[in-house]
């Protein structure tokens, strides 16, 4: 069955908006109290609720959480040359890129004698959520475990759920070991982020936790980070997307792919062709259909594609336009001289300009991050970045002269607010110096 074209046109206001919207997220209240519930057994129960919920959700009674170092090495050791090669190549890049991204302090004489500086600090526990529901995210290791491991974090804990053998993937614990990762746990869901945030016997709590993960990971970091003093999460996060801006000189069979690739990480995703060219459209459609046959997961990328847009524009300008307004969380851009039409793309989380670069390369390699905000959250939140694990503080000191410089300002603003002991900590130093 052929997803339908939309001709954007013949739309009024009303239909645009709902042609862009996303799939609901489920955020209904029966969820939000299973989670809680969740959440106030491993409160009240510690590590046994997490042994209780793992046999529950993961169908595995574990008899202990923590992976040993000897688990680690032997992971490593079963795997093979090529697949350690891929692990430490897509590291190296991460690195390169994040290493970049260092904060230098930052020192500004405002007023002679007032000095303010911005310094930063990595966070001090962070807490990596690796998803493993239908297959391992070895990527995600390594897109939040390099930054961590590059800002200085001096704890970081790295939590998945298990598979049926009470196991984590091989591929997960070497890409754990690469980005010196060694305190690592086998628990998922919203227990694991339950334990993250409020500890438990054998998970110390962290300050931030980082990942992505399904509805009730979502939920349980969206009511933790409510609920515990000093502990926050990356993002809020939603269904996987992609936009594809293509003209007629793009490829089919290339869109089809990017279109494909983002479709088949779950049924809800979605995935959205903006083009000012109906023959591209006519011919992505067949490639998708050709495509979607030869894929293993081609039932969970069909049930995507059943939610996909396919939208006829009449200038590369309306698409432009389209795109920004959608704020998609990967953004590629097919079209003659793409890298030309950079600055006027606003609100996507990444960008991937030209025909040879796939959303594939900036998911595992390329070196940028993969964790990126969804939901139209591209408007305004960032990337994921090596800021993402620190904090930036302000530091200033002031002289005595810079205090006589600062003083009538302060005096004056103090008086308009009417806060008498903020003029006060200011007059009784002026008399201070005044009399030296």
């Amino acid at each position: 069955m052929q997803t339908p074209m939309i001709n954007w046109n013949t739309l009024n206001a009303n239909e645009r908006e709902t042609y862009l919207k996303r799939p609901a997220i489920a955020n209904n209240e029966l969820l939000a109290k299973q989670v809680f519930s969740i959440i106030e057994q491993v409160i009240n129960h510690g590590d046994q609720a997490i042994y209780d919920l793992t046999e529950k959700f993961d169908g595995i009674k574990l008899s202990t959480l923590a992976v040993s170092a000897k688990q680690i090495e032997e992971a490593i050791a079963r795997l093979s040359e090529k697949r350690l090669n891929a692990i430490h190549t897509a590291y190296n890049n991460i690195i390169k890129f994040h290493s970049a991204q260092a904060f230098t302090d930052i020192t500004v004489e405002t007023t002679p004698g007032v000095v303010c500086t911005l310094k930063s600090e990595p966070i001090e526990s962070v807490g990596l959520y690796i998803p493993a529901g239908s297959a391992p995210l070895p990527s995600t290791v390594l897109m939040l475990g390099a930054p961590a491991k590059l800002a200085g974090c001096e704890r970081v804990v790295l939590v998945c759920p298990p598979d049926k053998n009470g196991q984590l993937a091989d591929e997960v614990l070497a890409a754990a070991y690469t980005c010196g990762i060694t305190e690592i746990y086998t628990v998922g869901g919203a227990q694991a982020i339950a334990a993250l945030a409020k500890g438990t016997d054998s998970i110390k709590p962290v300050n931030k936790v980082f990942g992505p993960g399904n509805s009730y990971v979502t939920e349980a970091k969206k009511q933790l980070s409510q609920l515990v003093p000093g502990f926050t999460i990356d993002m809020p996060a939603g269904p996987s997307e992609v936009l594809v801006l293509a003209d007629e000189n793009a490829n089919p069979a290339f869109i089809a792919a990017d279109l494909l690739s983002q479709a088949e990480h779950g049924p809800d995703s979605q995935v959205i062709l903006v083009t000012n060219s109906q023959g591209i459209i006519d011919a992505t459609q067949a490639e998708l259909q050709a495509q979607l046959a030869l894929l293993s997961r081609k039932e969970i990328a069909a049930k995507a594609l059943s939610q996909s847009r396919l939208i006829l524009t009449d200038s590369m300008t309306q698409a432009i336009d389209v795109s920004n307004e959608y704020g998609p969380e990967h953004l590629i851009v097919q079209t003659e001289n793409a890298a030309n039409l950079v600055g006027m793309l606003r609100n996507a989380g990444s960008i991937f300009v030209g025909k040879y670069t796939p959303e594939s390369a900036g998911d595992y390699a390329s070196g940028t991050n993969h964790v990126l905000p969804t939901y139209g959250y591209s408007k305004v939140i960032s990337s994921l970045s090596l800021a993402d694990f620190s904090r930036r503080y302000t530091v200033q000191e002031i002289s005595p002269q810079g205090l006589q410089n600062l003083s009538e300002c302060l005096i004056e603003l103090t008086d308009a607010e009417g806060l008498d002991a903020h003029q006060r900590a200011v007059t009784l130093r002026l008399e201070e110096i005044n009399k030296r």
